[in-house]
């Protein structure tokens, strides 16, 4: 950098590096190091013009372009950040924040900061140099609108995203990919030559071989072509590689999971306890695949033993090994319907660990006595070989439970006696669990059923009976056990950590329960039992599902850590996951660690320490959320395309959120949610009341609230964006179309033919489309009349400047002829036309020429 010197010397004095900046160029510039210090002094923000008079610069032409330049370098290296209106403002290293980037479908994100402070904001300007994933180091430039801390990207450190899946877009020769990903905001661009063999239209997955900045879009190359959108099995295909979930096993793997013989090897039953004569079984859902546990309850006289058998998934799995760390890096079982992608190879998790019916598997015993309260006074872990006696459903013994003439007790008569006494045992322990504050909230699973052509034939709700909750209860005792006997011997080892609610999630929560006449117990800290207290409260109410939602929103996540802090859901103080090591990480982890404590009892000889716990922990949660959300997305896809056969039905709703622009509505039974549009609601000016939750029509006074049931029609279903899109159903519509299109929605028979010969979803289609249109109109109609009364406003403040211009100095007044009036009037149209947008533009940009120029002909 230099800067040829005519006059005063563009470094400005006073600055303590100006020895070493002479030594560099021939026409030194000011430091960086002075530059820093003299934004520093300043009160606020400094712009260019105002730094270069206080460097004495002002007037030097060469000396302002090194100034310039320098500046921009130090933009660019993130010593200096510039504000909205230029402003320059110095970085202070000490106040940079480090997290990951959140993206929003809409273009902006947030920072989620690493050292759980509040979230950043980025606009979309500084969100164009990154992708959903990305690990930042961002500085703080002020607040935004809302009052939320916003930033400006300092440094990226680590890119999330080496490929992504989406669909191509082929226009005019340009190619990219549509991510598929919402979050991922920005088109991939395909770089020449690098399509390969895709077409128009197909989903493919694509490498990123070059990253965001802030002045390009990213670049890739496709590296494989999945198919059409619509194919069966595309969904879950898409899934796993939006998410990064590993689907092959790499060799070393399969050499390992190969080497193993299908049988339990006689050597190693050695220093086992052998209960292969207990009635052990499983239950478990009618598609499952892997049985990872079983369980035994016998009557003593003052309550009961119960024996909870859980495979022995650590005497395969070696600590290091090709199998260990392929597990640590799936994290966890992928459920999907109709697939699983495994934690474990299948000779494993369905083979060799599986407690299969009639065959030995090696476990890791957990043995309880308990009281007739159903306290656990004993417990015992050890290793074991059992044989499952019978591989049992929910369902079944459901039926079993509650039919006493039913044929499968007859068919498991030898079971039926521990079956029964199973159940006393669930019953006392649910006593147990409602006393301590475990909170219960209603489920929302929904099971998908597919014909034989892959195509969604139903969505049904999962109900949960008895034989749910009594495995449940035993799962969760023996879990408790595990906490418990590692935190008193003090091995390293991950908890399941549920924390209590944050105050303002609390606070949230308790605006929204005043508006219902509800409220929360507990003051600042409210306990398990505050919240169960009113989950019972609400359990009548037919809004129940809504506010269910909104308590589980007011807690935090459960998470995985080598520190006990108890878990708040169930109101337990020590919790641990030790039943599911088939297809959970934490839970192989924990058996290692219960292993450990048998045979050596040291912590101190352990192989993991409480900081390698932490790593794994953060791991574990990673992709327990990784999991979840992939499958989530599945979910979404198949329902949407399931609502694609269903366009122009109606369906009874639920208001399950209420926003400015419009009603999310529920679907109660399949668990389907879309929008009505404020534009589909009845013809109205609606307001918004955030406190509230309600929309309110000003002429008719009309009110949407949260909760409310709603009659809805399926307007139009986007299967690429996951959104459906309602329209209220109009009042007074006929029983006949009603009863119509409940039959279509209960897919127990087909449509009727109406009077007319046509399906009566079609009729409703037509109408639903007829409203929309009259909604577009009337919407079009309060547009414009929104910007006239805009530029109405626009025109009495440019009449009164045009006026006193042309009304001249004080001291006189000067003559406009019309020809002057007549510019004058429509130069301001002209520009009134693009501030209220081209259409309206141009009408009212004539009105307000001609007003504007008969004013100013006047004058």
């Amino acid at each position: 950098m230099s800067a040829k010197k005519s006059g005063k010397s563009a470094a400005g004095g006073g600055d303590p590096y100006r020895s070493r900046e002479q030594s560099r160029y021939d026409s030194p510039i000011a430091s960086r190091e002075f530059i820093t210090s003299v934004l520093k002094a300043e009160t606020g923000p400094m712009d260019f013009e105002a730094l270069a008079e206080k460097l004495a610069l002002a007037g030097n032409a060469d000396a302002m372009e090194a100034l310039r330049r320098r500046i921009g370098a130090m933009l660019r290296d993130g010593q200096l950040i510039q504000n909205r209106k230029r402003g320059l403002v110095p970085v202070d290293t000490e106040a940079l924040i480090a997290g990951r980037i959140s993206a929003h479908p809409d273009g902006f994100g947030f920072v989620i900061a690493d050292d759980g402070d509040k979230d950043v904001y980025l606009n979309g300007k500084q969100m164009r140099q990154v992708l959903h994933g990305d690990r930042v180091v961002v500085c703080i430039t002020g607040l935004d609108h809302r009052g939320r801390r916003e930033g400006r990207i300092v440094d990226v450190v680590e890119r999330a995203n080496k490929s992504l899946v989406g669909r191509i877009s082929i226009d005019r020769g340009t190619v990219v990919v549509l991510p598929d990903n919402k979050r991922i905001h920005q088109d991939l661009l395909i770089a020449p030559g690098e399509l390969g063999e895709a077409e128009d239209g197909d989903m493919v997955v694509a490498e990123i071989i070059e990253q965001p900045t802030r002045r390009h879009q990213p670049v890739g190359r496709v590296t494989e072509v999945l198919g059409q959108h619509l194919r069966p099995g595309m969904e879950i295909d898409v899934s796993l590689h939006s998410h990064g979930i590993p689907t092959e096993w790499p060799e070393d793997v399969l050499a390992e999971a190969a080497a193993f013989s299908t049988t339990v090897d006689d050597s190693a039953v050695n220093d086992r306890k052998d209960v292969r004569e207990l009635s052990l079984i499983t239950i478990d859902g009618v598609d499952a695949r892997d049985f990872d546990d079983a369980v035994w309850c016998e009557r003593l006289p003052r309550g009961w033993r119960l024996i909870v058998a859980i495979a022995d998934v650590a005497h395969y799995v070696s600590p290091d090994s090709p199998l260990d760390r392929s597990a640590l890096e799936r994290g966890t079982s992928v459920y999907f319907p109709g697939r699983v992608v495994p934690m474990l190879p299948e000779v494993l998790s369905n083979g060799l660990c599986s407690l299969n019916p009639e065959v030995d598997r090696l476990c890791m015993l957990c043995e309880m006595t308990l009281d007739d309260k159903a306290v656990v006074r004993k417990t015992r872990f050890y290793n074991g070989i059992m044989r499952s006696k019978a591989r049992l459903t929910y369902d079944q013994v459901s039926e079993m439970l509650t039919l006493p003439d039913s044929p499968l007790r007859t068919t498991h008569q030898a079971l039926v006696p521990m079956i029964d006494e199973l159940h006393r045992l669930y019953q006392a322990l649910a006593r147990r669990r409602r006393k301590r504050g475990a909170i219960e909230f209603d489920s929302n699973e929904t099971l998908i059923l597919f014909d034989e052509n892959k195509k969604i034939s139903e969505i049904i709700p999962i109900e949960r009976n008895d034989a749910h909750k009594l495995i449940e209860e035993c799962m969760i005792l023996a879990n408790i056990e595990a906490a418990a006997f590692l935190e008193e011997r003090k091995i390293p080892a991950l908890f399941r950590v549920h924390a209590g609610p944050k105050a303002d999630r609390l606070e949230d929560l308790r605006a929204f329960l005043a508006l219902r006449d509800l409220s929360l117990g507990g003051g600042e800290k409210p306990s398990a039992l505050d919240y169960a207290a009113l989950a019972e409260q609400i359990s009548e109410r037919p809004d129940r599902g809504v506010i269910q939602t909104v308590m589980l929103r007011s807690m935090q996540q459960a998470v995985y850590q080598p520190k006990n802090e108890g878990h708040f859901g169930l109101a337990l103080s020590q919790y641990a996951h030790f039943t599911s090591p088939i297809r959970r990480y934490p839970d192989l982890l924990v058996h290692r660690a219960i292993k450990h404590a048998l045979l050596i009892g040291k912590a101190s000889d352990y192989h993991y320490s409480n900081d390698i716990m932490q790593v794994l922990g953060e791991s574990c949660s990673m992709t327990e959320r990784r999991a979840e959300e992939a499958s989530r997305d599945v979910v979404s896809w198949l329902k949407c395309e399931y609502m694609l056969d269903h366009v122009g039905s109606e369906f009874p709703g639920v208001i399950s959120a209420v926003t400015s622009f419009g009603l999310f509505v529920e679907l109660p039974g399949i668990h389907v949610e879309g929008l009505v549009h404020i534009t589909n609601l009845s013809r109205d000016f609606y307001r918004f009341d955030q406190a509230a939750q309600a929309l309110t029509g000003e002429r008719t006074g009309r009110q949407y609230h949260l909760g409310e049931p709603i009659e809805v029609q399926v307007a139009a279903v986007n299967l690429e964006e996951r959104k459906i899109d309602f329209i209220e159903v109009a009042q007074g519509r006929t029983e006949q179309l009603r009863v119509a299109a409940a039959t279509v929605q209960a897919g127990k028979a087909k449509p009727a033919q109406t009077d007319s010969g046509r399906r009566p979803e079609k009729i409703l289609s037509d109408e639903a489309r007829r409203q929309q249109k009259r909604q577009r109109k009337q919407q079009r109609r309060d547009d414009k009349r929104a910007a006239m009364r805009e530029a109405g406003k626009a025109l009495d403040n440019s009449a009164k400047t045009t006026s006193a211009r042309a009304a001249g100095s004080t001291t006189g007044v000067q003559t406009v002829d019309s020809n002057s009036a007549r510019k004058v009037g429509k130069k301001v149209g002209k520009q009134l036309g693009k501030q209220v947008g081209k259409k309206v533009g141009k009408k009212v940009g004539k009105k307000v020429g001609k007003k504007v120029g008969k004013k100013v002909g006047k004058k």
